[in-house]
């Protein structure tokens, strides 16, 4: 089963699949960009500032990361729990320069018609993203802002609900334990 985590930078993506390694240890767990080698260099032009990339470069450089991951992982392992932090649904969201049916066709080539069977959206309200981003160094991405931020996680799940995907919306200002518990059940539904 393909199951994906998919939020906004400090949603606690990262801290929900530490604790769902301790949780399902015979998952597993990916993440896009950069989980593979060549995903790898990808990720590292991909995050170069001295590199200003078009938006069609860049499109295509995440796509021919999401081609490589699904054939060394997904295509790799049909029969096993694979739990990554992020997918595709990532990637649409973050190219807002071009329309869902064409984003659709370019990433379901990529994946060679795989989609996630299941989808854990962390959500976050205005006044905890903003409490989140005021404690932590921010990225390139963060840096952007909280109305870009809040943005993008109206178009992540809007995203979800087009590809029809089952998914579950957690609030992520929740105890980390309830979201953990909430993920495993979800999961094993």
């Amino acid at each position: 089963m393909y199951v994906v985590i998919e939020g906004i930078d400090t949603s606690g993506k990262s801290t929900q699949i530490q604790e769902l390694k301790l949780a399902l240890q015979e998952a597993i767990f990916t993440f896009e960009p950069g989980a593979t080698p060549l995903g790898k260099k990808l990720r590292k032009i991909l995050l170069e500032d001295s590199i200003e990339l078009d938006s069609r470069a860049e499109m295509l450089l995440f796509l021919a990361d999401r081609a490589q991951h699904t054939h060394e992982i997904l295509k790799a392992n049909p029969d096993k729990l694979i739990i990554s932090d992020r997918s595709l649904i990532s990637g649409m969201a973050y190219a807002k320069d071009f329309d869902f049916e064409t984003l659709k066709a370019f990433n379901l080539f990529a994946t060679q018609g795989i989609l996630p069977q299941k989808v854990i959206f962390l959500e976050l309200q205005k006044e905890d993203l903003q409490q989140r981003l005021q404690s932590k160094n921010e990225d390139k991405i963060e840096q952007r802002g909280l109305e870009y931020l809040l943005e993008l996680q109206q178009r992540t799940k809007a995203i979800i609900k087009k590809l029809q995907l089952p998914y579950i919306s957690i609030n992520a200002n929740l105890p980390k334990t309830t979201i953990t518990q909430q993920i495993i059940n979800f999961i094993k539904e």
